[in-house]
């Protein structure tokens, strides 16, 4: 086999063999243009001759010099050296010759073309030989000449261009030469492989002729290209070979599993479910169907298996391919899991409107028994119990809301402890079920931050039911709040935080803690550690995406078997949050001034009757309508005397925001008042049809005094229109 190619070897035989033969070229050129030195300066003419032999010997000498090749460093010496000896010599001879007039200057252009266009030489040396040759053809004028002739400023012009010209013709060989070099390389090496390849098939054809054919053409029918699992199984279901992607995926050495029954791996979900598929297969049948096999470790893989009778060498097999799904198989029940979350979201939407529905009879009936039972105290506190009731199962459907319409946040100061103490008072028959002792610290004069309380709750929520699963046996939870300030030191352990003051919410357990391992994908959707239907792995995924919509950070400190802590950074305000000061309603005000006609539509009757209650008892003439066909033709009768329409957004057959439009088309300036339990989401689209929003469950106050602005601005537009 020939010695393999070597581009540095190769490089440096040009670079010997260019620069020995530009020495012979000098070497012949410099005798043979003496004849110049008679006509240019025959009183020079000896003289000249004797500087040329000179330099003609010397260039002889480099060229044996030369041929020992010692390295291409070696040879760029050399180089340099003949050409600074050539330059020196046609500088004497211009200096002789009239000096910056000269016209031997010619010579130092033939000397650039001989070192740039032929020697193989790199970009650094030949810009360094090129400053040697025009240092030695100026510094010598420049030092003993007072330069007065415009033909030593052509004669730098003529050498300065041939020099950039080649130079330019040196970058371009240097190029082409490492091309030539790269693709000599590589054809070089594509020959060693493919001797060694010849070499190698050759050495295994030898070894695999003959007695191998039978063997050979098996593993040619079941194993080449293979990139999934494959058994090969006799007739009563033992494995006679398998490929090494099946030991892969299993876990198990080839010598293991080769003699063992194929009902050893399988998980059988059914009495007999693999002896009924083993005969459908040894019938002719080609099944495709999904499997569950143990692996070595104890785990579990789903498989995709695809099985047939084969004949090979006169004897009946069976061939499995057997594709890796288990990671489609998680993928599905994540869709799955996903689609649950959102069917539930759905259904807690539907559910919490239909109460929302409920409360406001409650509060609004309430209110109207209130306004009846005189100066009956007991009656007037049963009363106020219920409405406190039905106003904290209103804040409880709010938050059930929320979490069925995935809302955007609605950000507003908000005091983290209030925040804390009410989710904590919400968990407390959780926490004491699972046996775990919770402990609140609550800072003092902590900042307010700017933030959603709900989705505060949520977070809170989602990093406490993680801490009771990290605490299957009880445990105890510390969640506590304080304030701190980020200076700019403090950029090292907190990059993502900019200086400034922050509110710290800090989850501490002490349960089992958190693998390293895992410690990078805990915020991973869909990724957790718990069994099949204890978890969806979108908490902390939640949480994570819940606290970056804050503009805050989440850090994790966690030890296995010593428990874990969540610390949520938070932007902090510059100022507590002050509790707005009740003022009384001047419930005077209230009363309907004229003679005011209003249209109520709900589908919720009890609804309907207290708003009609309502609005009666405060000097109203109110109309109702228990859908919106009806309203439209109760409207369409007497759409000359309605001033104001109060309807439901949410109604079957038409909701409120098209029942808007069609009224508004009938009478252009009548108001309309809309009253949901949704207070955002897509019902946020439709409040361009409507001119007051009123959220549901909702007091008599706030019905009056919504119905008042409604009424007064529409007075006001009349005015300004009169």
């Amino acid at each position: 086999m020939e010695r393999q190619y070597s581009p540095e070897d190769h490089l440096t035989s040009l670079t010997q063999k260019w620069i020995g033969s530009i020495f012979l070229m000098g070497a012949i050129l410099f005798p043979a243009l003496e004849f110049m030195d008679y006509f240019v300066s025959p009183d020079k003419f000896m003289r000249f001759m004797i500087y040329r032999l000179v330099i003609s010997a010397i260039l002889v000498a480099l060229y044996f010099l030369n041929k020992l090749r010692q390295g291409r460093l070696y040879q760029y010496v050399i180089a340099a050296t003949g050409a600074t000896l050539c330059a020196v010599t046609v500088e004497i001879a211009i200096l002789q010759t009239g000096g910056q007039s000269s016209t031997y200057y010619a010579a130092m252009m033939i000397l650039a073309i001989c070192c740039l266009g032929f020697a193989p030489m790199n970009m650094p040396l030949s810009f360094l030989l090129v400053g040697i040759v025009y240092s030695i053809y100026v510094v010598p004028i420049v030092l003993t000449e007072n330069i007065t002739s415009g033909v030593f400023i052509s004669n730098n012009a003529f050498l300065i261009s041939m020099f950039v010209i080649g130079l330019l013709l040196r970058y371009n060989n240097q190029k082409l030469l490492v091309t030539e070099l790269q693709l000599r390389a590589e054809l070089s090496e594509d020959k060693h492989k493919l001797e060694l390849f010849s070499s190698s098939l050759k050495e295994q054809v030898a070894e695999k002729s003959g007695a191998l054919a039978i063997t050979e053409q098996k593993y040619r029918a079941l194993f080449d290209n293979a990139n999934d699992g494959i058994a090969v199984l006799d007739q009563s279901g033992n494995i006679t070979d398998v490929n090494y992607r099946f030991c892969e995926l299993h876990g198990f050495e080839r010598e293991t599993v080769i003699g063992t029954h194929f009902r050893i791996l399988e998980i059988e979900h059914r009495a007999g479910e693999i002896d009924e598929r083993l005969k459908q297969i040894l019938d002719g049948k080609s099944i495709v169907y999904e499997a569950e096999h143990y692996r070595k470790d104890g785990s579990r893989v789903f498989f995709e298996v695809s099985s047939k009778a084969i004949d090979i060498g006169g004897v009946l097999h069976i061939q499995s391919f057997h594709r890796d799904i288990t990671e489609k198989k998680k993928l599905q029940e994540q869709v799955m899991q996903s689609q649950k979350m959102e069917s539930m979201g759905v259904l807690a939407g539907g559910i919490a409107h239909d109460f929302n529905n409920i409360l406001t009879a409650i509060l609004g009936h309430t209110e109207v028994l209130r306004r009846h039972i005189g100066n009956d105290e007991f009656s007037k506190r049963r009363i106020k119990t219920v409405e406190d009731a039905a106003r904290r199962a209103g804040q409880m459907v709010s938050k059930l809301l929320s979490f069925a319409r995935k809302e955007t946040l609605e950000l507003a100061p908000t005091d983290l402890n209030v925040v804390v103490t009410d989710t904590i008072e919400l968990l407390g028959r959780s926490l004491i079920d699972r046996n775990i002792k919770a402990k609140v610290e609550m800072g003092k004069d902590i900042p307010a931050i700017y933030g959603d309380s709900i989705h505060l709750e949520q977070i809170i929520t989602n990093l406490v039911m993680n801490a009771m699963d990290a605490m299957p046996g009880g445990g105890s939870l510390t969640i506590s709040t304080s304030a701190v300030e980020m200076g700019p030191q403090a950029q090292q352990m907190h990059p993502f935080l900019p200086p400034g003051k922050y509110v710290v919410l800090t989850v501490r357990d002490k349960g089992q803690g958190i693998p390293q391992e895992i410690m990078g994908r805990i915020f991973d959707p869909f990724f957790t550690t718990k069994p099949v239907g204890k978890g969806t792995g979108l908490g902390l995924a939640m949480v994570y995406g819940l606290v970056k919509s804050h503009k805050g950070e989440v850090r994790v400190r966690s030890r296995e078997g010593a428990g874990t802590t969540f610390d949520i950074y938070l932007p902090a305000l510059d100022e507590n949050v002050k509790q707005p000061a009740l003022e009384p309603v001047d419930i005077s005000r209230l009363v309907a001034s004229g003679n005011k006609r209003i249209l109520v539509v709900d589908d919720e009757r009890d609804v309907l009757s207290y708003i009609k209650d309502t609005l009666d008892a405060h000097g109203y003439r109110t109309f109702v309508a228990d859908n919106p066909v009806y309203a439209q033709e109760l409207f369409q009768e007497m759409s000359g005397d309605i001033d104001l329409v109060i309807t439901d957004m949410i109604m079957p057959l038409m909701n409120g925001s098209e029942l808007s439009r069609k009224l508004r088309e009938m009478k252009g300036a009548v108001k309309v008042i809309g009253i949901s339990g949704y207070s955002g989401g897509s019902l946020l689209n439709e409040l361009r049809d409507i001119d007051r929003l009123i959220k549901k469950p909702f007091d008599g106050v706030t019905l009056l005094t919504t119905v008042r602005e409604a009424l007064e601005k529409g007075e006001s537009k009349k005015e300004l229109l009169a």
